[in-house]
C-alpha cells in the first residue's frame, strides 16, 4: 500500500517540487496551505510573495491541479498567532531579537500540521527545506546540512524532536536551488520562477517596531542611550527599535561608528559601545534541544556553532552547566551574539542541537 504524505505547500517554488517528487517516488501525496496570516490585500501579497496568504493558496493550488494531487487549506490561524507573534512581541519587550522561523517551524509546522495530517491517516509530512534527515547508528534522527551551502536551511530547524523528525520528509535537500527550479520548469509548474520571499511573512515592510506597536499596548517609549558605565549619551526611539550589533539608525553624533551592544528593558535603555565591544568569545543558551546526541552527560564536546541563520559557524566547546543550560566557549571572538537567537551545533554536517542564546 501506498504511504500517504501531506506536504506543507507554501506556493513557492521549493514546496511546489517537493509534492512533485514525492508523487514521482510513488507517495500518495496530499498538499496542504496553512492558513495562518490572512489579513493582507492583494497588491501586498502580490509586492511581498508571502509564504502563507492569499497568493499562495492560489499558487499552490495551480500546482497542485498540475500535479494531480488532492489539496486543502487549513486554518492554523490560532497556533500560529499564539506560538509565533506574541512570542515574536514578548521576545522584543523584554529586549531580545526573536527567531520566529524557528518557532513556527516547531510549533505550528511540525507540532500541529504533523498532528491533523495524522489525524487523517498520513505517515509522513513533507516541506521544502534545503535540509536531509537521517537516522544516525546511535538510532537517533538528525538533520544534515543540504548538498547546497548557499540555501541551507538546517539552523531554522534545530528544535524538532526525534518524534516529528521520525514523521518528515524533505526531499529536495539533495537539490541545489538551480536544479529545483530547473524540475520545475521541465514539469511545467506555473511557479517556477517565482522569486523567493526573504522577509518575515508577517512583517512584510520589514518595520518590527511598528508592528510590535499596533499589536501590543504598553509598548515603551523613548529612553536613553547609554554607555556601559551608564553616562547618558542621547535618546533612543524605544527599545523595540534596537537589536545587538547594529550600527546604523542610532543617529549619534560620536564622530565614528558605535554600536548597541545591550538592551536593558528594565531601565528602558540601549547601550552603546565601540566596535571591539560588539565580540565575546562565549555564550550560555537555554531550552535546548538535543538532535544527534541525547545530552552531554557532564562531558565537554567540541562542536560548530551558528549563531544566526548567515554565520558560517565557529569551532568551540559546549558544556551543561548545573541549572540545565548550556555554555559555549569559542576558540575565537564573535561578533553581536544576540540574545533570543538561536545558536546551533553541529558535527560532521549533522544538527547536535541547539538552544535560545541568554
Amino acid at each position: 500500500m501506498k504511504k500517504k504524505v501531506v506536504v506543507g505547500m507554501s506556493g513557492g517554488v521549493d514546496s511546489s517540487v517537493a509534492a512533485c517528487l514525492l508523487k514521482e517516488q510513488g507517495y500518495d501525496v496530499i498538499g496542504v496551505t496553512m492558513q495562518i496570516w490572512q489579513e493582507e490585500d492583494s497588491c501586498t501579497i502580490e509586492e511581498n510573495g508571502g509564504c502563507c496568504g492569499l497568493s499562495a493558496v492560489e499558487d499552490a493550488r495551480r500546482v497542485a491541479w498540475t500535479l494531480g494531487i488532492p489539496y486543502y487549506v487549513m486554518n492554523f490561524r490560532k497556533e500560529f498567532q499564539k506560538n509565533v507573534i506574541d512570542y515574536f512581541v514578548a521576545e522584543y519587550l523584554h529586549g531580545r531579537t526573536p527567531n520566529p522561523c524557528i518557532a513556527c517551524n516547531r510549533y505550528v509546522k511540525w507540532e500541529a500540521l504533523l498532528e491533523r495530517s495524522l489525524e487523517i491517516g498520513a505517515d509522513y509530512i513533507a516541506t521544502g527545506h534545503y535540509a536531509r534527515i537521517s537516522q544516525l547508528p546511535n538510532g537517533r534522527y538528525t538533520i544534515r546540512n543540504s548538498v547546497t551551502a548557499a540555501k541551507d536551511q538546517t539552523y531554522a530547524l534545530y528544535n524538532l524532536t526525534q518524534f516529528q523528525l521520525s514523521k518528515t520528509l524533505m526531499p529536495i535537500g539533495d537539490y541545489t536551488k538551480d536544479e529545483v527550479r530547473k524540475i520545475a520548469e521541465d514539469r511545467g509548474l506555473a511557479v517556477a520562477k517565482k522569486k523567493d520571499s526573504m522577509e518575515i511573512c508577517f512583517v512584510p515592510d520589514n518595520d518590527y517596531a511598528g508592528f510590535i506597536e499596533r499589536e501590543a499596548s504598553g509598548v515603551p517609549g523613548c529612553g536613553n542611550f547609554v554607555d556601559k558605565n551608564g553616562v547618558i549619551l542621547g535618546k533612543h526611539k524605544g527599545i523595540t527599535h534596537y537589536t545587538v550589533g547594529q550600527r546604523k539608525g542610532l543617529n549619534l553624533a560620536m564622530g565614528h561608528p558605535v554600536f548597541v551592544t545591550g538592551i536593558r528593558p528594565e531601565t528602558n535603555e540601549v547601550v552603546i559601545g565601540e566596535g571591539n565591544d560588539v565580540f565575546s568569545d562565549h555564550l550560555i543558551c537555554r531550552d535546548v534541544n538535543w538532535m544527534a546526541i541525547d545530552g552531554l552527560h557532564g562531558e565537554e564536546k567540541e562542536v560548530l556553532a551558528k549563531i544566526r541563520y548567515s554565520h558560517k559557524g565557529s569551532p568551540c566547546i559546549i558544556r551543561e552547566l548545573p541549572d540545565g543550560t548550556v555554555e559555549c566557549q569559542f576558540k575565537e571572538p564573535q561578533r553581536a551574539i544576540t540574545p533570543g537567537q538561536a545558536v546551533v551545533f553541529y558535527e560532521d554536517e549533522c544538527v547536535v542541537g541547539g538552544g535560545t542564546i541568554l
